[in-house]
């Protein structure tokens, strides 16, 4: 499965986000984001079903993907586009039941994880890269150093989270990161079509969507 381009990918938590999660969504996909992830596990299912109902559409609007950090078989009664899952989540069984086609992930935030990836993985998010108010308590942080060594150990491509703004974006994908995945920095954000905008043309001043993914799939 080929990530989405360009290659960021916005977390939410409404909790954090400045206007209705379903505006900031379209906001952002208007904006040229192509990837959410709904991060709602507080909520009964039966409200993250409800909520899926509205992002949905605007995924499809947008020719975006909408994936779910959570449970693949909500993921799959849903008709998310894949599924997110914890470190240590079980990829074959996620892949088993959503298919081929799905995007499914899971995080990492050091070398051993990183090490014991599935490789039918289609990506895996580490951080966090630098301290964030988002996820407290998810450090140390792995700089820019630490974040290398991860892309190092994996032929899973690798997404970058925890505290990236468009600053940091070039020292990421030297890194050897494919892409990046931000929460706060854009639900917080009083102007989220900015901070997007700001972020892909970051990404796309330094990625090459090919040869970076080639890499992590060739063999070593």
């Amino acid at each position: 499965m080929r990530l989405p381009e360009p290659p960021l990918l916005l977390v939410t938590d409404r909790r954090q986000a400045r206007i209705p999660l379903s505006e900031l969504i379209e906001v952002a996909f208007a904006a040229g984001c192509r990837w959410a992830s709904l991060r709602e596990k507080d909520l009964p299912k039966a409200e993250q079903l409800a909520l899926t109902r509205r992002l949905l559409p605007l995924a499809r609007r947008f020719d975006a993907k909408l994936t779910l950090h959570g449970d693949p078989a909500l993921a799959q009664a849903a008709g998310f586009d894949g599924v997110h899952l914890p470190a240590g989540g079980d990829a074959k069984t996620a892949r088993a039941l959503l298919g081929p086609a799905a995007l499914v992930g899971a995080s990492i935030h050091d070398l051993a994880e990183a090490a014991a990836l599935d490789p039918a993985l289609d990506y895996a998010i580490a951080g966090p890269v630098r301290e964030t108010a988002s996820k407290p308590g998810y450090g140390p942080a792995l700089g820019f150093a630490g974040l290398a060594a991860i892309a190092a150990t994996t032929r899973v491509p690798i997404i970058a989270i925890g505290g990236i703004d468009a600053a940091i974006v070039p020292e990421i994908l030297a890194s050897g990161a494919v892409g990046v995945a931000v929460m706060g920095g854009i639900m917080r954000a009083a102007n989220p079509a900015v901070e997007v905008k700001g972020l892909i043309a970051a990404l796309c001043g330094c990625y090459q969507p090919h040869s970076a993914l080639a890499r992590k799939r060739s063999p070593r």
